[in-house]
């Protein structure tokens, strides 16, 4: 038996679950599979300022291409205080909401794209899904994140199974810097114009806008002598203030600068304060 055909088997013998989908490869391949093998199973996706637009537009697409039950949802983590004051465990105040909101609208099992990779992570997240019952298909069937997008090609989904890792936009903001809801469209503005700016020059993995107590700082996961070039550098620079000026936050544009990617840099886990 193939992994995608033991990924299948297990989730008939769940039947309909509900599906919590935030736009990501892992997610959106699970909702596919699951709807497809019980297309009574419903999809939940949670409207966010932290939720990258064009996530949500990819969620809309497939729910119209594929006829899923889609319920769009407010998980009100930006009204929770715990969540706004970014502790090292944000994401387990964004994850109870978010599974708070999914299971007071449905009996179904909640489902999530948790794959084996993630388990080896600082992930309170995952403490807020077991609280939930939530059940990681992914993870009771061994695969991994490799393995999903090889499951992803060989169904058909190639815009999704190349999707670079794209975690929650408040993820760029340091730990210990309050989470401004009218910041975190603006990152993902200066992200996304980075993108269509630069893939086409460079070998780009990756764009990250963090943003830091001494100022902003964009990270190129490319090459690591070509991203540092002076001209993609000043570039990057110019773009990112351009969209903070005229967003509102001229503040920040005042000290923006160029680093190599470094996968959680905005996370500080000495700052750990908390059981979770």
């Amino acid at each position: 038996m193939t992994k995608l055909e033991e990924l299948q088997a297990h989730l008939k013998a769940l039947g309909p679950v509900a599906v919590a989908v935030s736009g990501g490869v892992d997610s959106m391949t699970l909702a596919w599979i699951a709807h497809r093998v019980n297309p009574r199973s419903q999809i939940y996706h949670a409207l966010s300022p932290a939720v990258p637009a064009q996530a949500t537009e990819r969620v809309q697409k497939y729910a119209q291409l594929e006829s899923w039950n889609l319920h769009l949802i407010n998980a009100g983590e930006i009204d929770d205080p715990d969540y706004v004051a970014n502790p090292v465990n944000r994401c387990y105040f964004c994850k109870t909401n978010l599974y708070d909101t999914v299971t007071g609208h449905t009996a179904l099992t909640v489902v999530s794209g948790t794959n084996t990779d993630d388990l080896g992570d600082y992930r309170p997240g995952l403490s807020a899904a077991k609280e939930h019952q939530v059940r990681h298909p992914y993870v009771d069937t061994g695969i991994d994140k490799a393995c999903l997008r090889d499951i992803a090609r060989s169904l058909g989904l190639n815009d999704l199974s190349d999707l670079p890792a794209a975690p929650c936009l408040s993820s760029r903001v340091t730990t210990g810097i309050a989470i401004d809801a009218r910041l975190l469209p603006v990152i993902n503005k200066v992200e996304q114009a980075l993108w269509a700016a630069l893939a086409n020059q460079l070998p780009l993995e990756g764009i990250r806008c963090r943003i830091r107590p001494d100022g902003v700082v964009i990270q190129l996961q490319s090459d690591a002598e070509v991203q540092m070039d002076t001209g993609y550098a000043r570039d990057a620079v110019r773009t990112a203030r351009a969209i903070l000026q005229d967003n509102g936050f001229s503040d920040l544009s005042r000290s923006v600068s160029v680093e190599p990617y470094e996968r959680g840099s905005a996370f500080l886990i000495e700052t750990l304060q908390v059981d979770q």
